[in-house]
């Protein structure tokens, strides 16, 4: 029996540039065959009151709520999200008797903590697509503690394994949202592959997607791409934890858009590993524009500590053949790991000026999240409780300099830098990025930054 199924995106960050909700397109494909789906975005909304026309002129008898970001991970702007999603929650128990569903990535690192907070039923951990297994269940009143990643309030902690089937998004440009992003620089997500099989301390992608990676047919992300483009999209992003993951899987992609004949400008996020020497040729023929560097440090003795893939010779050398390329550079760094010391931050912040024709953007303060090498860490220092409260922002702290002197130091010296952004550049930032769409703009727009 057809349900009608409520999806709300909670994400209303827009700094540096707002993120089309990307993952409810994939689980509304993975329902929309048997279930009648509609997308309620707070991008759009007002408040959280907004949401009661909506919920009671569709009905909804099962309601999910996405939950991206669970604050901005940026120790100068620290803010958590947690509340604005409780508040959502209880605006949707006042007007609707329908059945209260968690999920998305955000939730997936806190599922006890967010289901307590939001009161929820239940949440999925992992992958969206598990939602139609749920809805099965709940529709033949059978148990649903069995169900991979279906989890309730008094749950025991079962990670599932990654979704081992083709993922399927359900793109539509009727969607109500769309064109907010499209006005908002026009920028547009696709996803290639899932999983990261990288072992940075610091990171939750190999808890949410898997250690293995999942591709998209080269094919099917193209015909998705045209699709993105008929309707109006202007650049895309590729969403995937780096696109060069794995080079040929990158390369089969690129030479698709080629093949396809996508005509707007697109960018990833990429580790400076090694890669063949005509490789960003290959990616800038294909129409790609922007780089964005996970650089992190640009000392040897922090890249050994996060694990990075990598070395700083890595990083020149990479940043090199971008640049010679002809696209738009960008560098996220990482400040304030383990061994983490006033020689390593000085180390950093020289060689940084040894890269040309880029913009960098410092995040000083590493965020810790559960299930990764460094929340064990923190907790075997006694820098963390046995049992930490962690949903709202805590971050690294390490023993051989004082965070406070971190930021000091970037602030001090991006000062005389219009391309060094410290954090993602506050509110400041969104205005003039919010000015910029308003006048026509399209894409990141760091590159404008770039000197």
């Amino acid at each position: 029996m057809a349900m009608n199924v409520l999806l709300i995106s909670t994400n209303r960050l827009t700094v540096p540039y707002p993120v089309y909700p990307l993952g409810l397109d994939y689980v509304a494909g993975a329902i929309a065959h048997r279930h009648r789906v509609r997308i309620a975005d707070m991008n759009i909304l007002r408040d959280a009151f907004s949401l009661e026309e909506i919920i009671r002129d569709f009905s909804p008898a099962v309601i999910g709520i996405s939950l991206r970001n669970i604050d901005t991970a940026d120790s100068v702007d620290p803010r958590a999200f947690i509340d604005e999603c409780a508040d959502i929650a209880r605006v949707i128990k006042q007007c609707s008797a329908a059945i209260l569903v968690c999920g998305g990535s955000g939730f997936t690192l806190f599922p006890k903590e967010i289901l307590k907070a939001m009161n929820a039923d239940y949440g999925i951990i992992g992958e969206g697509e598990r939602l139609p297994l749920l809805l099965d269940a709940l529709e033949r009143g059978e148990d649903v503690a069995d169900i991979p990643g279906v989890v309730m309030i008094n749950f025991q902690n079962r990670i599932p394994e990654p979704w081992d089937r083709e993922p399927v998004r359900d793109f539509q440009k009727e969607y109500s949202h769309l064109p907010f992003y499209l006005k908002k620089g026009g920028m547009l997500n696709l996803q290639t592959k899932r999983g990261c099989h990288f072992k940075c301390i610091y990171c939750s992608y190999p808890h949410i997607e898997g250690r293995n990676l999942r591709f998209v047919s080269p094919e099917k992300v193209a015909e998705t791409a045209i699709k993105l483009q008929e309707a109006g999209a202007k650049y895309l992003f590729i969403t995937d934890s780096a696109f060069n993951a794995d080079i040929p899987q990158s390369i089969a992609v690129a030479e698709a858009f080629k093949k396809a004949g996508l005509s707007i400008p697109w960018g990833a996020f990429f580790a400076p590993v090694k890669l063949p020497d005509h490789y960003f040729r290959i990616m800038a023929d294909a129409g790609m524009t922007h780089v964005e560097f996970g650089t992190e440090s640009l000392s040897d003795v922090m890249l050994t500590s996060y694990r990075k893939p990598f070395l700083t010779a890595h990083v020149f050398e990479t940043h090199k053949q971008a640049v010679n390329a002809g696209v738009h550079v960008a560098h996220y760094f990482l400040l304030g790991g383990p061994k983490e010391s006033p020689d390593t931050v000085n180390e950093t912040l020289l060689n940084v000026a040894e890269l040309k024709k880029s913009v960098f953007f410092f995040f000083c303060g590493v965020r810790i999240y559960p299930h990764t090498e460094l929340y064990d860490l923190a907790l075997k220092e006694g820098s963390l409780s046995e049992s930490p409260d962690i949903l709202n922002p805590v971050f690294y702290s390490p023993m051989l300099i004082d965070p406070d002197k971190i930021v000091r130091c970037v602030e001090e010296q991006a000062k005389s830098h219009s391309n060094w952004v410290v954090g993602s550049g506050g509110k400041k930032t969104a205005k003039i990025v919010g000015r910029m769409h308003d006048r026509g703009h399209i894409g990141p727009l760091w590159d404008l930054l770039i000197s």
